[in-house]
């Protein structure tokens, strides 16, 4: 099989000296030339339309290779190397049909997810039979609507990493957890994971859509946190951590080092006794100010003692419960920056004095 001789000098002509109209208009009955046979061509068939349509779209204007992505992208033997040429577009007009329905080896789709738009990794979301490797790039690269667009692809795999990325992500995203927390694939260690961050109302609606088999293991979940985080709101014993670190302190005067040390090191019962320490505030009064929702008393009680923003961020760091996000980082940070020792100091003279009674 081969292009028809009387199109071959018409061809020649247009590829060395026609106009875009007629660059165009050639593309489009080459293409129909192509589709009316193309279940019946082979690879060397398809292989010639290759070279032909590749030279054609050379200098062709958009609204063209829009149609010809349009017109290719269902047929499941379209020219491989006119489609990776398509998929590479910029323009999403042209490089999204081909995205969402052609066939295009993993290397080059990783490489469109690694350097083309949002509306490119949008597109790719939507494909059928997603490698893992490509959904750690989407799950990774995209933003919000790309991450719930993937989670909600029931064909698409993805490994524990992109699991783990989209677990994360689903911290500030209600809408995105569900769609996480309904996957039957997801591992179990991050599908508990996701149900102890996720907001009541999230667990409702999971518990809602879930199937009867993973409502009973959502309920079982929910009570197996429910009953942690009760052990975790019990009183804590600081009697041991009071007396080394009022040990230490006897020996050398607490340093902000060994307070940062204590937290960096997941010593949560030491921070908190060598907060009180340093402050002189009741150790039943730290323990409480630390459990409470908001980072402001580690803020003031580290204003007040002269420590650093490292520390304080350590400090936040170690306290029960999931790590904060970047944003109440960042909020925190500027909330430090602007508290004056003067302020710090006068809160911490009043918790000095309640002895460990209501604030």
């Amino acid at each position: 099989m081969s292009v028809p001789a009387s199109l071959l000098p018409e061809l020649e002509e247009v590829v060395q000296h026609g106009s875009a109209e007629k660059r165009a208009e050639t593309l489009r009955r080459i293409t129909s030339l192509f589709l009316d046979g193309a279940p019946s061509f082979n690879e060397d068939h398809v292989a010639l339309f290759d070279d032909v349509i590749g030279c054609l779209i050379e200098e062709i204007e958009v609204k063209a290779l829009a149609e010809l992505a349009r017109r290719l992208a269902p047929v499941p033997n379209a020219p491989a190397g006119v489609v990776v040429t398509l998929a590479k577009n910029d323009n999403i007009a042209v490089a999204g049909p081909v995205l969402k329905q052609a066939h295009i080896g993993d290397p080059d789709l990783k490489y469109i997810a690694e350097t083309k738009s949002q509306a490119h990794l949008l597109a790719l979301s939507t494909r059928l039979g997603i490698s893992e490797t490509l959904s750690e790039v989407l799950v990774r690269r995209g933003d919000g609507e790309v991450a719930r667009s993937v989670a909600t692809n029931r064909k698409a795999r993805f490994s524990e990493n992109a699991f783990t990325t989209l677990v994360k992500r689903a911290e500030r995203d209600g809408v995105l957890a569900e769609k996480v927390g309904l996957r039957t694939d997801i591992p179990p260690r991050l599908f508990r994971q996701l149900l102890m961050q996720a907001s009541e109302v999230v667990q409702k609606r999971l518990l809602a859509q879930a199937k009867p088999d993973t409502q009973a293991e959502i309920r079982r979940v929910l009570a197996k946190v429910t009953d942690e985080v009760a052990a975790k709101a019990a009183p804590r014993n600081y009697t041991a951590a009071l007396a080394a670190v009022q040990a230490l302190h006897k020996e050398r005067k607490l340093s902000e080092a060994d307070v940062a040390e204590y937290a960096k090191n997941g010593k949560y019962e030491e921070t908190i006794a060598a907060l009180a320490t340093v402050s002189a505030v009741p150790v039943e009064v730290v323990d409480r100010l630390m459990n409470g929702e908001r980072a402001d008393p580690v803020l003031i009680l580290a204003r007040a003692a002269g420590f650093g923003w490292r520390t304080v961020r350590e400090v936040m760091n170690s306290r029960p419960g999931p790590k904060p996000s970047r944003e109440t980082i960042e909020a925190a940070r500027e909330n430090f920056e602007r508290l004056t020792a003067a302020t710090a100091q006068r809160v911490v003279r009043f918790w000095q004095v309640r002895q460990g009674s209501g604030e």
